[in-house]
């Protein structure tokens, strides 16, 4: 048998042992190790390692800021910083507190509901590409990791919303009974951080340039969430479209519906409502679907 006669040979043997272990496996319920499970069971291995998203949230938190003198306040006084500085560049040298009745309680605002999202999207963008070696040494569902993240961050505005809330009070504004309903636009919020940051997460995992490129395209996103400046006021001799594009960005609808339970003392509109319920549940479903469909390939090379 010539050369190319026998490897023309052995390569059809192959095929045949492969055909023949496939349908042993088969016949014994057998699949593969990193087999993607269907989305039932992905869903039920993520709600078995609740314990350790929660823990590992937990740690990385407490190690955060370990090394660092102040310790776990750095999680309140990093935000505070930003808005003092931006208070200064945008209220005092651009005058936008002349337009706005109290302003740093609107800003503080803005930048405390916006940080919330921008730190849970570059966090879950680095979440499976810095944890390669948990990832290649253990057998759990990868998304478990973007959403510890996500939590992690959860952790952190705690802390935050207190402090906005002590800061609020102190520049004059009253507690109204729509302060009972802070929780949902936070649980909203938290929703469209988890579908963002594990849409990100696959990116991240990818396409590592766009870990570096992240921080230009969150501070974009910051100028026009209006963080500093009313939309409604900016947009009022402009095209309608205009502001119904910028009220319709997601970091604005919460930033917007937050503001009117503690600065506005009124329920917010329903296009809030609804802008903030789309985003949740569209970002959820996009960002679970994509980062699911690649869980074969994590930590992979």
């Amino acid at each position: 048998m010539s050369q190319p006669e026998s490897a023309l040979a052995d390569a059809q043997g192959d095929g045949r042992a492969s055909e023949d272990l496939a349908a042993l496996a088969r016949r014994y319920g057998l699949r593969r190790a990193i087999a993607r499970p269907s989305m039932p069971a992905y869903l039920r291995q993520l709600w078995d390692r609740r314990h350790f998203i929660v823990t590992y949230a937990t740690s990385r938190n407490v190690s955060k800021y370990s090394e660092s003198a102040l310790g776990q306040l750095w999680q309140v006084l990093t935000p505070l910083l930003n808005a003092a500085v931006y208070w200064l560049m945008f209220g005092v040298i651009l005058d936008q507190r002349k337009n706005i009745d109290n302003y740093p309680a609107f800003l503080i605002t803005g930048v405390m509901v916006f940080t919330f999202t921008q730190r849970t999207v570059i966090g879950g963008a680095k979440s499976v590409s810095s944890n390669l070696s948990l990832i290649r040494a253990l057998h759990f569902p990868r998304a478990a990791l973007p959403l510890a993240y996500a939590f992690q961050e959860l952790q952190q505005l705690f802390y935050s919303m207190a402090v906005l809330l002590v800061l609020v009070l102190v520049t004059g504004e009253p507690v109204t009974w729509l302060w009972l309903l802070i929780p949902v636009p936070l649980a909203m919020q938290l929703v469209f951080n988890i579908g963002t940051s594990l849409f990100m997460a696959r990116v991240g995992a990818f396409v590592r340039d766009v870990n570096q490129l992240l921080p230009f395209i969150t501070r974009t996103w910051l100028y026009a969430s209006g963080v500093f400046y009313s939309i409604a006021e900016r947009t009022k001799d402009l095209p309608d479209f205009i502001r119904w594009v910028l009220e319709f960005n997601p970091a604005a609808a919460y930033i917007e519906f937050m503001r009117h339970l503690l600065i506005y003392e009124r329920m917010p509109e329903r296009w809030a409502w609804t802008t903030c319920l789309f985003w949740a549940v569209f970002a959820l479903i996009v960002g679970f679907w994509y980062f699911w469909r690649a869980e074969e390939r994590y930590g992979r090379g």
